[in-house]
């Protein structure tokens, strides 16, 4: 039974979506993470806002769970390492708050340049201080986004229309990219030495962290004005302080902190910083859309394999994984064969896609023929995990698609490079659906797997089937089918056998004493 937990208020209409579509779902809120903890097993989906912390303990005792979907775009609630050690995938909505988290930010600047709460505050007091609230325009002043994705180019372009001129420091932000948006790319420390407002919009990670600190504030210019409705550890608090405390900032307008929920900070009470309560996605469209989304995309994992704004594997849409599904299949078996009969180190992993395979979204078949090549070595392994074990294990992966003839209509390709060899094997898809090796070694086969297999290489002699036949009869093994190929005559050969029960170890000896026999080995799928 399919069974998901949302643990963090949201829109009711997430709860209907689970229902209507057959999925059992529990909404229990405000559980304290020994709680949470203590029932998450029972679970297959976790829907979340920001107030449950997915930490690596609590993940640990989720033996049951295939998904964390938080609603809103920030994840540092939840340990991504942990649940892709797991198999866990992690997903967000990248796109359900972008506006809303936008409009805040720009109502914020202006609300900054024109000390808007503290004339109102002064207003309501029954004071009338004209000469005290003198701000600036915004019309022709540099703005400086720091991140331009989802959020920040939704700023870039509403800034544009209010006549500001914009400049953006974003890693991955191709030329391209800037030229369609408007804004001119530039280095960190130039747009801290050019940018008259500057609004953070990137996640938190390692290298953003902090990313606006007393060296940042000594390149900017004086009278900079801060706007951040991001995350709070992206600006030191106590550098910030000291900036506007000696005029080189002007002013700051926060929306997120280092500490949340913030009741007690340095910056309170200042005229010339502006607090909301990380109000960035709080609109009601806001909280619809991302609600909506996130029960949308847990379902649909649950009940399709569909995956959608996950940070952890691949997208795979609805409408692709059912025409993935046989090639998923055929992707664990080519990996599969080649982790178990591989015996020593692999260095190196290349994939190749060709025909209607080549046509293929091949992120997800590539995870799985990873899953399937470590599985044998590794407890645990799965497409989730997979491709992040093969990068902490040093193992270079190479996907190629060719777009060139091939005697198939669909083909893939795994080799493998270990520290003693090189092998290929090649598979397809027979009317479409069913999974067939073709070529191993180089040498052609046409051949089905099943749960039991006999793999075996041979010198290319007579005698080596009836030796063969011998050995599985006198010790009761029926064989299901026989697949052969060899190099050339009297060259190297071998066999790919299925049979309908496991072959124990005295039979595999007794088949590699037969003289052709240079290899045999027993195989699972």
């Amino acid at each position: 039974m399919v069974k998901v937990l949302i643990s963090d208020e949201m829109s009711p209409f997430a709860e209907k979506i689970f229902k209507d579509r057959g999925i059992t779902v529990d909404v229990i809120t405000d559980m304290k993470p020994e709680q949470l903890k203590a029932c998450i097993g029972q679970y297959s989906g976790l829907a979340i806002r920001s107030a449950t912390k997915a930490t690596a303990d609590i993940i640990n005792a989720a033996d049951k769970l295939k998904v964390i979907g938080r609603a809103g775009i920030g994840v540092d609630n939840v340990d991504i390492k942990a649940a892709t050690a797991k198999g866990i995938v992690v997903m967000n909505t990248p796109y359900g708050n972008a506006i809303t988290t936008a409009e805040h930010a720009i109502s914020l600047m202006m609300a900054l340049a024109r000390d808007i709460p503290q004339a109102n505050a002064s207003t309501h007091a029954g004071k009338w201080e004209k000469s005290r609230f003198m701000g600036v325009e915004i019309m022709g002043k540099t703005l400086g986004l720091i991140g331009a994705g989802n959020i920040g180019s939704v700023v870039a372009d509403r800034a544009q229309g209010l006549k500001m001129k914009v400049i953006a420091y974003d890693p991955y932000l191709s030329p391209e990219r800037a030229m369609d948006l408007g804004v001119e790319k530039v280095e960190l420390d130039d747009l801290f030495a050019r940018a008259d407002f500057i609004t953070l919009h990137t996640p938190m990670t390692d290298a953003t962290r902090g990313i606006v600190n007393k060296a940042a504030f000594a390149k900017m210019k004086d009278g900079v004005r801060i706007i951040n409705c991001a995350r709070g550890g992206l600006v030191v608090e106590a550098d910030l302080l000291e900036a506007l405390n000696s005029g080189k900032c002007a002013g700051a307008a926060l929306d997120v902190f280092e500490v949340e929920p913030a009741k007690q900070n340095p910056l309170f009470g200042r005229d010339d910083v502006i607090c909301t309560p990380h109000l960035g996605a709080s609109t009601s469209e806001a909280q619809e859309n991302v609600a909506l989304q996130i029960a949308e995309q847990i379902a649909d994992y649950l009940l399709t394999g569909a995956v959608t704004n996950a940070l952890n594997m691949p997208s795979v849409s609805a409408e692709e994984a059912p025409r993935l599904a046989p090639y998923l299949k055929l992707a664990e078996q080519l990996g599969s064969f080649a982790g178990q009969v591989t015996q020593s180190g692999i260095k190196s992993v290349t994939v190749e896609y060709e025909g209607l395979a080549a046509e293929l979204n091949t992120k997800p078949i590539t995870a799985v023929i990873l899953q399937g090549l470590l599985s044998p070595m590794l407890e645990g392994v799965n497409m989730v995990s997979a491709p992040v074990i093969a990068k902490e294990r040093d193992i270079d992966i190479t996907e190629v698609k060719h777009d060139r003839p091939t005697e198939y209509q669909t083909l893939v390709s795994l080799t493998v490079t270990t520290e003693s060899q090189t092998r290929t094997v090649r598979g397809t898809l027979f009317a479409g659906k069913e999974p067939r090796f073709v070529d191993i070694k180089g040498i052609p086969m046409d051949a089905k797997m099943g749960p039991h297999m006999l793999y075996l290489t041979n010198k290319d002699k007579p005698g080596f089937i009836g030796g063969l036949g011998t050995v599985l009869g006198n010790a009761g093994i029926n064989v299901a089918t026989f697949n052969l190929g060899r190099s050339e005559i009297g060259g190297e050969a071998l066999a790919l056998i299925e049979v309908d029960q496991e072959v124990d170890d005295s039979v595999l000896d007794e088949l590699r004493a037969l003289p052709q026999v240079v290899r045999a080995q027993a195989l699972k799928f």
